[in-house]
């Protein structure tokens, strides 16, 4: 089963991830989205399986930054538009699994029990 996990590599949440994936043998690809960027159909598709408020970070420091007219009143397009400008306002780690193509599932944030379930073999 293809998996992918999207992220940026420094972070300590990331880092528990990538070490439970080596842990179990579960081969995966890593996307860093602080390097590569994010696009916007990634975006879309995370926010319709999950809903914007879960992959949009608010607990970080790049979102509480934001000046108030940016966080108030989010709507999922302006959630996702600044998602697209500044990747480190989306929740880490994404884990993206399953089949290639429309049938791939999403988690958002690492929760060992949870990645367990999803991975099992």
């Amino acid at each position: 089963m293809p998996v992918t996990i999207y992220g940026i590599k420094n972070c300590d949440t990331m880092k528990k991830a990538f070490t439970w994936l080596k842990d179990r043998g579960v081969k995966h690809d890593f996307h860093d989205y602080k390097a590569s960027g994010i696009d916007q159909a990634h975006l879309e598709s995370w926010c319709g399986a999950l809903g914007w408020e879960a992959v949009l970070n608010r607990a970080g420091t790049t979102f509480r930054k934001l000046p108030d007219s940016d966080r108030e009143n989010l709507t999922e397009k302006k959630a996702i538009a600044l998602m697209i400008a500044q990747p480190s306002m989306i929740k880490r780690p994404m884990l993206e699994y399953g089949p290639e193509g429309n049938n791939r599932k999403v988690m958002a944030g690492f929760r060992p029990d949870a990645y367990a379930a999803a991975l099992k073999r």
